[in-house]
């Protein structure tokens, strides 16, 4: 008998082709400041068909968020850069806080058109600005969407010490001359140590992906007092604060090694929602959206079936 050998078959795209085919790039001006967002169709629409407005977290920006994007092909998607981050200029007026990006959402949804059958996601930083947008905007979307979400302060418990150092960090980067600060900022050695501290796959294809996203996007931010804004926003509030407030059906969706949204804050933060689901992903911790997107698509498709109207 004989016996042919054959090639191994390539590894799988990270990101599937049909993806660029699903998206449109467009900008809209948003009292003086110019947003850029991407909507990704559904390849083919069903009757689960949804709108999601997707929010990323602190220093991404809508990259990041593609790998669950791509896991979700019946769905529509449409993805903003926050302002001050990716293409999207800084506000032109008002801080870069919890209430400014609220504000943001409210305005980008009546531009756009978003009634109140849309499904609001977001992802860390992402999760603190969409659950008080809901918490003050009763009835605005239909469902919410929390992707490792900030259950509690971040400047309490164990990693307290941690995020004042981090603030000392940009709090620094903001008072040195400008092209220093900025250097520090966009120090890649920093970024490499960061990316290499939160993954947690041991996929070696996976994780140079991950640390090539963080490389290529974590340092495309308007400016650097935009950003230490943000940053304080970021650390400053908390999904819990507004937990009650939010009536409308609540996804959590929590990675078992998350260090900085813990899962005992999330078991603590569920309770407290009037209408709340969490589904953990074990191995992984606050890079959900790039190591383990199958599964939160799953959940996430659940859910919306469990919810349908």
């Amino acid at each position: 008998m004989e016996h042919v050998a054959t090639q191994p078959s390539p590894p799988q795209p990270l990101l599937s082709a049909a993806l660029r085919s699903r998206s449109m790039a467009s900008t809209v001006d948003l009292d003086g400041t110019r947003v850029a967002y991407w909507t990704y169709e559904p390849v083919q629409a069903t009757p689960e068909t949804r709108t999601i407005l997707v929010i990323h977290g602190f220093r991404g920006d809508h990259h990041g968020l593609l790998r669950v994007v791509d896991q979700l092909p019946e769905m529509r998607l449409v993805m903003p850069d926050l302002p001050g981050f990716g293409l999207s200029g800084a506000f032109a007026a008002g801080a870069h806080s919890v209430e400014g990006y609220g504000r943001f959402v409210a305005d980008f949804m009546a531009a756009l058109g978003l009634g109140p059958d849309t499904v609001l996601l977001g992802h860390s930083f992402g999760s603190i600005i969409t659950s008080h947008f809901v918490a003050n905007h009763p009835g605005a979307v239909s469902e919410l969407i929390l992707i490792n979400p900030i259950a509690a302060p971040a400047l309490e418990g164990p990693k307290g010490l941690m995020t004042k150092a981090a603030v000392l960090y940009y709090e620094a980067a903001a008072r040195l001359p400008r092209r220093l600060g900025n250097a520090l900022l966009r120090n890649q050695l920093i970024v490499r140590v960061m990316s290499e501290t939160m993954a947690k796959t041991r996929d070696k294809r996976l994780r140079q992906f991950v640390h090539a996203q963080h490389t290529a996007y974590f340092s495309a931010f308007a400016d650097r007092d935009s950003l230490l804004e943000a940053f304080k926003a970021s650390v400053g509030s908390n999904v819990a604060e507004v937990a009650e407030r939010l009536t409308l059906p609540v996804l959590l969706i929590a990675g078992e090694k998350d260090e900085i949204a813990t899962l005992p804050d999330q078991h603590k933060l569920l309770p407290r929602l009037p209408d709340g689901t969490l589904d953990v992903i074990p191995g992984v911790g606050h890079l959900i959206h790039y190591e383990t997107p199958e599964p939160a698509a799953g959940f996430i498709r659940r859910f919306l079936k469990d919810h349908a109207a």
